[in-house]
């Protein structure tokens, strides 16, 4: 004869698990998934060096850097050279600034500064020429704190929103779900 607490512990059992499959769908547009939410019609991807119109030279070079590293490690596509390619990313950083966001109240000195970039993008399907997905004036921003006693350089900064940036951008790629 089962106790009290072994039919407590198997009806809970019981009800999680049916809640956990009447949950989950093979689609992810009709409910929870497993699924990859990335485009299975895509096996790969290119991104030649984005273009810089802004003054901060080099940046460019980072941030296709840090998207083509966000793509071989978060999505199922390859990363292939221009002209290989089933779609390719184009980009321009479109903007770059910084923002202080707080001042010693005594002598007025910035504290902590965020850094802002700004790109407009494009993934395009190679094979037909229709444009997969297009975003303008995108954007992300990190802060730093120049001040003693932490003394970050804006490297620290730059190097943070840039990754930002990268995740984001590579987010954008997924699937309309």
């Amino acid at each position: 004869m089962m106790s009290g607490r072994w039919r407590r512990a198997l009806g809970l059992l019981a009800v999680v698990g049916a809640a956990s499959c009447a949950s989950c769908a093979s689609d992810p547009t009709k409910g929870y998934s497993t699924a990859s939410t990335y485009d299975a019609a895509v096996r790969s991807i290119s991104v030649p060096m984005f273009d810089n119109a802004t003054f901060n030279v080099g940046q460019e070079a980072y941030l296709t850097e840090a998207i083509i590293k966000e793509l071989r490690t978060s999505t199922p596509w390859i990363v292939t050279s221009v002209g290989n390619s089933e779609t390719t990313l184009t980009g321009t950083i479109t903007r770059s600034e910084l923002v202080p966001y707080s001042r010693e109240s005594e002598i007025g000195l910035v504290q902590e500064v965020g850094v802002r970039f700004e790109v407009s993008f494009e993934w395009v399907d190679n094979r037909t020429g229709k444009t997969l997905v297009a975003r303008r004036n995108f954007s992300a921003s990190e802060s730093f704190v120049p001040s003693l006693p932490a003394g970050e350089r804006l490297a620290v900064g730059e190097q943070a929103a840039i990754q930002e940036l990268a995740r984001d951008i590579v987010s954008e790629l997924r699937s309309n779900w």
